[in-house]
């Protein structure tokens, strides 16, 4: 079902559950290895300290920030079911035994259909993927890696701590055991311009995964990003270059891929720049009405995307 010219992830959980599903953000108090000493102490340079800015509180059981999305969905959405979305930080990054009681104690509330678990492709051992995969059985279940951008040299300048070889090895083994794949990619990443980032939308639409979360690169207090922003090494892009460009990778990916998102939702009180990645209804009519003006919708280029020979597949040191 395509509503605004692309596969939005509720139509598809509507069409999934017979009524309106939210997914609910989750802090699980856990961490990174890019934070924690393992890699880094610094992490990814649009990171802060509360974990790419999603400004969720650690004062509140899980429990309690799952009513708490509960009853805020159900009045601002009329939502009937729920998605637990673990989404601070690294959310496989912990003992086994952890990592099962979190899950089950997110399943445990009453009207939530299913899990989000939101990580780093670094941080998936089989003894996790199996755990997933074992849940997955018995509920709605699908894994977020956060991948940002196809290009090595990209990854190292952010500073994520892990290549695309991490990703690919990650990606295959979590579909080995049939769990579902949403991507996380960015845009505006720094010393990437049009083509490098639309080089990204050809390789994930030559990949196994199900889903796509498009993400715009803002600036959040307190990240090294900011002091890049702030001595005039990094532009942020302009909402008429972002529209365009979701525009175009949408047009790449594959009709059937589910889109969770098309751009964040920073804090307020965080965000430096662009100021206007806070009005994200506008930002999201943007790209409806530059789709319909376009001509433009999810697919339309998809079949023009070349497969990918051995040698040019990711992670063989060139985009495809």
């Amino acid at each position: 079902m395509l509503t605004s010219r692309y596969l939005d992830l509720n139509s598809a959980l509507r069409e999934r559950f017979g009524c309106r599903v939210q997914k609910i953000s989750l802090d699980a108090g856990l961490t990174c290895p890019n934070r924690d000493g393992t890699l880094a102490t610094g992490g990814c340079i649009y990171c802060n300290a509360q974990g790419s800015g999603t400004g969720l509180a650690r004062r509140y059981s899980l429990v309690e920030q799952l009513r708490r999305g509960q009853e805020q969905l159900r009045r601002r959405y009329g939502a009937k079911k729920f998605i637990a979305y673990f989404q601070s930080f690294s959310n496989t990054y912990a003992p086994l035994d952890t990592l099962k009681r979190l899950y089950r104690e997110a399943l445990a509330v009453e009207d939530v259909v299913g899990l989000a678990i939101g990580t780093r492709p670094d941080c998936v051992p089989d003894e996790v993927l199996d755990l997933l995969a074992d849940l997955a059985r018995e509920t709605y279940l699908w894994l977020e890696y956060g991948l940002q951008s196809i290009h090595e040299s990209t990854l190292a300048a952010i500073n994520r701590g892990h290549g695309v070889g991490s990703f690919l090895d990650a990606l295959c083994r979590t579909r080995a055991r049939g769990l579902e794949v949403c991507v996380h990619v960015i845009l505006g990443l720094p010393g990437e311009g049009r083509s490098e980032m639309l080089d990204t939308a050809r390789a994930l639409a030559a990949l196994d995964i199900q889903a796509v979360k498009i993400h715009l690169l803002y600036v959040i207090r307190g990240t090294p990003l900011e002091a890049l922003y702030c001595s005039g090494a990094y532009r942020c892009l302009s909402r008429e270059e972002y529209v365009d460009l979701v525009c175009d990778f949408l047009a790449i990916l594959p009709p059937t891929t589910i889109i969770h998102r098309l751009t964040g939702d920073p804090h307020p009180r965080e965000l430096v720049a662009p100021t206007w990645a806070l009005e994200k209804q506008a930002n999201l009519r943007a790209v409806r009405e530059a789709l319909k003006r376009c001509d433009l919708w999810q697919g339309k280029h998809h079949a023009s995307v070349p497969t990918p020979s051995r040698r040019d597949r990711p992670g063989n040191g060139r985009p495809i």
